[in-house]
């Protein structure tokens, strides 16, 4: 059965959009990635589960993407369904110190949600561009904080659409990990709780932290942000500068001039560009600081 075939019947089960032959770069942070086979929008969480059934039965490999950040797309795309979880499943509701959040929901809206409630903890999403499922998976954090450590429920699918949910002392956090992402399993949505707190104190701590955002990332390309993991005790921001490699080019990848660990697109850059910038990068490291970096940012597709 052709990806034609197959999204026409895929549109009429499902009240979300389907789309065919989708170029990944209009959803990655990066502007980088080839067509997925078929990209799927769900409305809400029964569209999710009627899109991992149908591609079950078709035997259809399914990625799960979010906001698209920390993400590289391969130049040829991605085989079979994408499934991106946006606003459809992107609900907040909070409830004294407990908020309830779907996986679409992005992290700054999160912040300024719990901030408005007067609940403190949630601060340091405000400058984080991802949305709530992708930053549990891998656990994203920034200014010492982490968004596992808020966590009390996971609502998840498995890719048979069945409905599952996880307490928080079954699941394990760790720097820039969890469990989450070993599992065969779409995170739906969250519980979160918060820490009472004023609102101009929350909001203080939080512009804060988008000053200093402000200051230290070129928000002005697209980037996915840092590229690779901090080694214990370090900053991988600090050896790649220490190692000369602030600033090299690889056709329209850079690195960033104002923040080492983020690789800036000029314009046009292509997935093939930042995996050499990458390589290149990491030998230069390892050769003057004897590190090997880790890369943060997560490859899908078909390198």
């Amino acid at each position: 059965m052709t990806n034609s075939v197959l999204h026409a019947q895929l549109q009429r089960s499902i009240k979300g959009q389907v789309c065919f032959s989708e170029p990944m770069s209009k959803y990655t942070s990066w502007r980088i990635g080839g067509p997925a086979d078929l990209l799927v929008k769900p409305r809400d969480e029964e569209d999710l589960r009627q899109a991992l059934v149908y591609a079950q039965h078709h035997a259809l490999p399914v990625t799960i993407i979010g906001n698209g950040t920390n993400l590289l797309v391969a130049d040829r795309g991605i085989r079979g369904m994408v499934i991106k979880i946006g606003p459809g499943l992107a609900n907040i509701e909070i409830h004294n110190h407990i908020i309830r959040a779907g996986a679409g929901a992005p992290l700054p809206l999160l912040a300024r949600k719990a901030m408005q409630a007067g609940l403190a903890g949630f601060e340091f999403l405000a400058g984080i561009p991802g949305s709530v499922g992708g930053a549990l998976v891998m656990n994203a954090g920034a200014n010492g904080c982490a968004v596992g450590e808020l966590v009390r429920q996971v609502i998840v699918c498995d890719y048979a659409g069945n409905s599952l949910i996880f307490e928080a002392d079954e699941l394990t956090f760790a720097y820039r990990q969890s469990c989450l992402a070993r599992r065969n399993i779409i995170v739906a949505g969250v519980v979160l709780e918060g820490k009472p707190d004023r609102v101009e104190e929350i909001k203080e701590r939080m512009e804060l932290y988008l000053a200093r955002r402000r200051q230290t990332q070129p928000l002005e390309y697209p980037n996915a942000g840092s590229v690779f993991k901090n080694p214990p005790g370090d900053s991988a921001g600090r050896l790649i500068e220490l190692a000369g490699c602030k600033e090299i080019r690889v056709g329209n990848i850079q690195v960033s001039p104002r923040h080492a660990n983020f690789f800036v697109n000029l314009g046009g850059g292509t997935a093939g560009e930042v995996l050499e910038i990458v390589q290149r990068v990491q030998n230069m490291v390892e050769e003057k600081c004897g590190v090997k970096l880790v890369l943060e940012v997560q490859k899908l597709g078909d390198f």
